[in-house]
Formats: C-alpha cells, sequence, structure tokens
C-alpha cells in the first residue's frame, strides 16, 4: 500500500514540470527503481492508472529500469552482487556489508509534449 503515496508524488511532480514546460500531455516517464526497494512495478502502474485519470498524464507510459543490488563488505573489500537474497559475502562469508547500489527510487525523466 506505500505504492500509492509514492505515485501520488510522481504524478505531482511529473504536473508540476509539465506545467513548467506549458505541455499539453505528459507522455513518458522513467522510474529507477533499486533491486533492493520495496516498490513493486505493477502497484505503482496500477495507482498510476487511478489517480492519473482525468489529468494531462492520464496516458503517459511509465517506464521502470531496475537497478540491480551491489554490495561491498566492510572485511575484505570484495564487491559483489548479492544472490538469491543472500547478503553474507560471496568470498569471505562476513555479513558485515555496506549497500552501493540498489536501494534507489527516483524519477529519471519526463517526456512531455
Amino acid at each position: 500500500m506505500h505504492e500509492l503515496p509514492v505515485t501520488q508524488s510522481i504524478l505531482k511532480i511529473a504536473l508540476e514540470h509539465a506545467e513548467k514546460a506549458k505541455a499539453k500531455r505528459v507522455i513518458d516517464l522513467n522510474i529507477v527503481i533499486g533491486e533492493l526497494a520495496t516498490m513493486v512495478d505493477d502497484s505503482i502502474q496500477f495507482y498510476w492508472e487511478i489517480i492519473a485519470r482525468d489529468t494531462i498524464a492520464e496516458k503517459a507510459n511509465l517506464h521502470f529500469r531496475r537497478v540491480p543490488a551491489e554490495l561491498q563488505c566492510l572485511s575484505c573489500s570484495e564487491k559483489y552482487h548479492p544472490a538469491d537474497g543472500e547478503l553474507a559475502c560471496l568470498k569471505c562469508g562476513s555479513i558485515n556489508v555496506k549497500i552501493i547500489a540498489g536501494e534507489e527510487f527516483f524519477l529519471e525523466s519526463i517526456d512531455v509534449e
């Protein structure tokens, strides 16, 4: 259910930028979601179709780009992509890791006409 307020924010941002550009229609929105982010593409799309109705963004296409998770072991400095949700270092087995990529969630670009 946390996708609803996020989708509302995306719509608000899109409409604000479209208005500033004096656009007649929002065509495409490019959304980046990290593999470790808890956002679900289908839920965002579902809410979008409801809340964008009767706006200039109603027929906009949402494009989702997933960023793979990348971790770095703080024990041995190994950088790796976790497999099957296993966060332990693949080289030394340590769970003392930091996330380098994969938590992103942002609106990368908006195309209008």
